[in-house]
């Protein structure tokens, strides 16, 4: 038969909806470093069949977020400086052709998506609440993501940035990560004023300054920017 004209509504697959959930309770600690992951039990707690669940954790692997343990099949990979030192050269990288690409196109309403999206961040800074502060700070950098239109770029942050999302939910989770804000004013100022140069360089350090040395605990910054 042939294929029908009329065009379904996107849904996403299956498989990954299976990776965004457990992306994310291994991003928030609901799956805690070392955890280890049967596909059956974690199938029964999704409501799947095995298949999505084995597929999600081949992709997580790849992430750097899941690893294959002898003798105890597959844990939820530890938070290690290593692990986010690679994938923030990437992530970083990334970020910087994204802005480098987005400045030049942006409108007045995206930058007030940036400033919406960093007020937003800051209050949850206050009031301590750090699930909503990564949801504000995703939101402020999915703007240049969104204006850039690069789906490669978008592609390549997907696949790393939720390792550094485990680094950032306890940097904003404490008091260090209260200067955060100012750093995303510094860069909407920058794009508002068409320094694309200058913005693509503080996105980068944006990344590239977030680390671990040691114990997840002990995150601290360095002296240039954070997320």
């Amino acid at each position: 038969m042939p294929v029908p004209a009329e065009t379904l509504p996107h849904r996403p697959l299956l498989r990954d909806e299976v990776y965004a959930r457990l992306r994310d309770a291994i991003v928030d600690g609901t799956l805690a470093p070392d955890e280890q992951l049967r596909d059956a039990e974690l199938a029964a707690w999704l409501g799947v069949s095995r298949t999505p669940v084995r597929e999600a954790l081949l992709e997580l692997a790849r992430a750097g977020l899941v690893r294959a343990v002898p003798g105890r099949s597959t844990v939820v990979a530890p938070l290690d400086e290593t692990s986010v030192r690679d994938a923030q050269a990437v992530v970083a990288a990334m970020h910087r052709v994204a802005v480098e690409q987005a400045v030049p196109r942006m409108t007045a309403d995206d930058l007030d998506r940036m400033r919406a999206a960093n007020a937003a961040f800051a209050a949850a800074q206050r009031s301590g609440d750090p699930d909503a502060a990564m949801v504000a700070d995703e939101e402020f950098h999915a703007v240049a993501l969104d204006v850039c239109g690069n789906a490669a770029v978008r592609d390549v942050i997907a696949r790393y940035e939720p390792v550094l999302h485990r680094a950032e939910r306890l940097r904003f989770a404490s008091h260090e990560g209260r200067d955060s804000a100012a750093r995303h004013d510094r860069l909407v100022a920058l794009c508002a004023a068409g320094d694309t140069a200058g913005a693509a360089a503080v996105a980068e350090q944006t990344w590239l300054s977030l680390t671990v040395p040691g114990r997840p605990e002990t995150v601290r910054p360095d002296t240039e920017e954070t997320p």
